[in-house]
């Protein structure tokens, strides 16, 4: 009887030893089949201007963007340069709408202290959704930059996506 429990208890060690072993090579072959995830990486630019504004706002204004998107760890960064604009900029940041449209923010507005000057650069990092990508990558991002002659925007550019 002892003979028959140790061999019932060889079996069932040997046949869960087995099994792990099948699993984890059906595992490891699903893993090698698939395809395997990628990233995709953007560079992002745009120029502003006030004939952008929505409606247009007249001046010498200008300002670009540029920097990249990461898909994989969904961060945005990015530098706005600046000159011309009618006085400091008092705020700005990012929104959501087609060009030629007005939208929604999208983030945090950007703020300025008082040491902004009329010719600059600002630089920044955002975590972006599903969603927000979705909109940055389809070219429905918008950026503005405000002064207090025109607060609502004296500048407007769109911003492309194109991935590297």
């Amino acid at each position: 009887m002892m003979r028959n429990v140790q061999g019932i208890l060889k079996m069932l060690i040997l046949s869960t030893v087995v099994t792990v072993f099948v699993l984890a090579c059906s595992k490891n072959n699903s893993y090698n089949n698939s395809t395997p995830s990628t990233t995709n990486n953007y560079t992002i630019s745009g120029t502003a201007s006030g004939s952008n504004m929505v409606p247009a706002v007249s001046g010498n204004g200008s300002a670009t963007i540029s920097g990249n998107y990461n898909s994989n760890t969904h961060m945005l960064s990015y530098t706005t340069n600046w000159s011309g604009l009618s006085g400091p900029p008092t705020g700005g940041g990012f929104f959501y709408a087609a060009a030629g449209s007005n939208g929604s923010a999208i983030g945090a507005l950007w703020t300025f202290d008082s040491t902004a000057i009329a010719k600059s650069t600002i630089s920044g990092q955002m975590t972006l959704t599903a969603e927000q990508a979705q909109w940055l990558t389809s070219g429905n991002w918008y950026y503005v930059m405000g002064t207090a002659t025109n607060p609502y925007g004296e500048v407007r550019g769109q911003i492309n996506a194109k991935t590297q």
